[in-house]
């Protein structure tokens, strides 16, 4: 009896601690999306054209991508159409 109830305590604190983690990941993925389309709209403001690629938001805007944790699409259309950013967590 007390194996099973240790079992069923060991699944409820792993459910809640894999929950927890998810939420966190969520939570990564939106504001470094966020971040990212922030600092294209500033590019934008700043040199009249949205950057053709991650690169140059992460030189000259200081975003920090933990790509042990997160890919990055950003898929460039033209200098004057905001680019398509997705964020995915790994």
């Amino acid at each position: 009896m007390k194996r099973v109830l240790s079992i069923i305590i060991f699944a409820i604190i792993f459910f809640a601690i894999t929950q927890a983690e998810d939420a966190n990941n969520s939570e990564g993925v939106r504001l470094l999306e966020e971040a990212i389309l922030r600092a294209a709209i500033q590019s934008y403001a700043i040199e009249g054209q949205f950057p053709s690629d991650i690169n140059h938001i992460i030189e000259n805007f200081s975003i920090h991508i933990d790509k042990r944790k997160f890919f990055v699409h950003y898929e460039f259309f033209a200098a004057n159409i905001l680019p398509h950013v997705r964020v995915f967590a790994l």
